[in-house]
């Protein structure tokens, strides 16, 4: 009996020990999952733009805690699961549920193909000294010459007050549009002035409104570089070179070809990148000859028997239209808002570090030196040369009542100035002419220029400037005019776009200034087109088509 118990127990140890090493069997409907990885990755490996970690997994009860870098649950998980897992259920750390602000900032750095295609977009490893480069060199400009002639016109005290204004005004709407590059909560970043406007006001009304002003700016821009870095060209050329040159001078339709040659084969960097070295030369060369401009005249004190009386000639309302018109004098020597966008979008943005942070450093360091810049010059100018200072600007009453008081040094070095800082205006005033041309190839080829069509492309814009200035060699003269139609983009629209996507609290001090500043802008861009029409018409300017002097 004891040998038969023995044999009893043993059979029975050796089932429960088969039973135990067997596996286990799961039930009915209930899948068998080895335990999730647990995928962690340092920061640097992260595939987030935004190297940020990912919100805690969270238990149905919401409970979550984290251990060493490990989300576990408080609460037991059931063993069966209300929906079966799988392995796409299995989701790794560093990707975050949707809504969550990492897979925003996904959405937001995340490039188009045809982005990454097109001059603008295409690099997008700038940094705070680009934005200041690019931006110093847009917002200064030949156009700044020409402010101390409004003075003659709105005299010492509203000449003052305007410039000051206006530059407060757009350095506001400014802030406004590197604010608005981002919109996290769409994850789509307006790295076009243009874009923007579209999705403010539509595609038809945006059409309508910024299409032909931007544009404009662009190519009208082009056009007036051509016109005036040529004519300062061949001054440089008759300086330097003086009585005693033997060789037959170019005429001026030579120099504008010239010009426009040396303008072209520049403008064949690929994108706006890499033309960071040429607005830095832009940068330097206009803060140059701006300084170099009124620290002469300034130097040489002022002409005899100057008078700083506003110019009254006419009626009530022809003074009221001059008046206008040289506000819209004051409008155009800030453009360059079209740009700003643009320049933004050729930095990379996350959550973590949006672009707005370095654009706007390098835009407050720009407008430091643009205000340093364009102040003297309309102060120091007018007081130099009072109601004696020619339509044309400063350039036109240094040669004209110091060029024999002033050595040919200065006088070379400045205008080399001008013509260095004219090449280099070009490239990034064209920028967006060239991107619109590009996009326009790969909608309909949906795949991206060909090496030898965007070459093409430049090339005719910049021979379509070069017929433009040959057959409207008077566009610089027409400067109120253009302030006045480029007047919106800079101070109204920004305040649009901002209470469409920022939606401040109706009836707040947000809500007010930037309805108050969009409707002024609108009203003013009208007011001041009106005027220099008026003032064309009542003056007359040297009209001369195809017959550049």
């Amino acid at each position: 009996m004891a040998t038969s118990d023995e044999a009893n127990n043993n059979i029975n140890n050796k089932t429960t020990m088969e039973i135990r090493s067997a596996p286990i069997t799961p039930r009915t409907g209930t899948p068998m999952v080895s335990s999730p990885p647990v995928v962690s990755c340092p920061p640097s490996q992260m595939h987030s733009p935004s190297l940020t970690r990912s919100p805690l997994l969270r238990s149905e009860n919401g409970d979550a805690e984290e251990v060493d870098g490990i989300a576990t649950s408080k609460s037991k998980t059931p063993k069966t699961p209300r929906t079966p897992l799988r392995i796409s259920n299995l989701t790794p750390r560093f990707i975050t549920p949707l809504g969550s602000p990492v897979r925003k900032a996904l959405r937001l750095t995340k490039l188009d193909p045809q982005d990454a295609w097109l001059p603008i977009t295409q690099s997008r490893n700038g940094n705070k000294y680009y934005a200041a480069f690019h931006t110093l060199c847009s917002g200064i400009g030949i156009q700044a010459l020409i402010l101390p002639f409004s003075f003659t016109v709105l005299g010492w005290t509203w000449g003052i007050i305007s410039l000051t204004v206006a530059f407060a005004w757009q350095l506001y709407t400014l802030w406004l549009l590197v604010h608005l590059h981002e919109n996290v909560e769409h994850g789509i970043r307006f790295s076009r002035y243009l874009q923007l406007c579209l999705a403010t006001f539509g595609d038809k009304l945006g059409k309508v409104l910024a299409m032909f002003p931007i544009m404009y700016l662009s190519a009208g821009t082009c056009t007036t570089i051509i016109i005036l870095g040529a004519s300062t060209a061949r001054t440089f050329y008759q300086i330097i070179c003086g009585n005693s040159c033997t060789a037959k001078p170019m005429t001026t339709v030579e120099w504008y070809l010239v010009f426009t040659c040396a303008a072209v084969v520049l403008s064949q960097l690929p994108n706006l990148n890499s033309i960071a070295g040429v607005s830095l030369i832009g940068a330097v060369t206009a803060v140059g000859y701006c300084t170099s401009i009124w620290v002469t005249s300034v130097a040489q004190g002022t002409l005899p028997g100057v008078n700083y009386n506003p110019v009254r000639p006419g009626t009530s309302a022809q003074n009221a239209f001059n008046i206008l018109n040289a506000l819209g004098i004051v409008a155009f020597a800030f453009r360059g808002h079209n740009l700003i966008l643009e320049i933004q979008g050729t930095m990379p943005s996350s959550e973590k570090h949006p672009s707005h942070v370095p654009m706007w450093k390098g835009v407050k360091a720009s407008y430091t030196l643009i205000a340093a810049c364009l102040f003297p010059l309309s102060i120091g100018g007018y007081w130099a040369y009072g109601r004696m200072i020619p339509s044309g600007g400063m350039l036109t009453a240094l040669y004209m009542f110091h060029s024999r008081d002033v050595s040919k040094f200065v006088l070379g070095l400045t205008s080399f100035f001008v013509v260095v800082n004219g090449l280099c205006s070009f490239q990034i005033y064209g920028m967006p002419v060239f991107d619109d041309m590009e996009s326009q190839y790969i909608k309909m080829m949906k795949k991206p220029c060909p090496w030898w069509l965007r070459p093409f492309f430049r090339v005719f814009f910049g021979f379509v400037c070069f017929f433009i200035a040959v057959a409207i060699p008077f566009l610089p003269s027409l400067a109120g005019l253009i302030g006045g139609i480029s007047l919106p983009v800079t101070l109204a629209y920004p305040s649009f776009m901002w209470l469409k996507f920022k939606k401040p609290k109706k009836f707040g001090p947000s809500w007010w200034i930037n309805w108050f500043l969009g409707i002024l802008g609108m009203c003013l861009s009208a007011i001041f087109v009106a005027a220099s029409i008026y003032v064309i018409v009542d003056t007359g300017i040297n009209v001369s088509f195809f017959n550049p002097k």
